[in-house]
């Protein structure tokens, strides 16, 4: 397996779990960067009474599953780059 594969999958894995250490060490820090983000959002939205008003989507984003799916497309694009050589 090239360095390179290994690096990558590896540095992929150490970034994941210092994100999750950093979030469980710090509770309220995923709550509080949404809302910063949202306020963040919201300076930047239309004044009410337009036609957006009534097309406010919120979305959810399930953050434990993007992180999973990063690293199995991670894995999935190193795989296909080494089987292309």
């Amino acid at each position: 397996m090239p360095q390179w594969l290994v690096v990558s999958i590896v540095l992929s894995v150490v970034l994941t779990v210092v994100l999750n250490v950093a979030l469980r060490l710090f509770p309220g820090a995923g709550r509080r960067i949404g809302e910063g983000i949202d306020r963040a959002i919201e300076r930047h939205e239309p004044p009410p009474g337009g036609e957006h008003d009534r097309s406010r989507v919120r979305v959810i984003v399930p953050w434990r599953l993007m992180i999973v799916g990063s690293l199995v497309l991670t894995l999935v694009l190193n795989l296909l780059l080494v089987v292309g050589r």
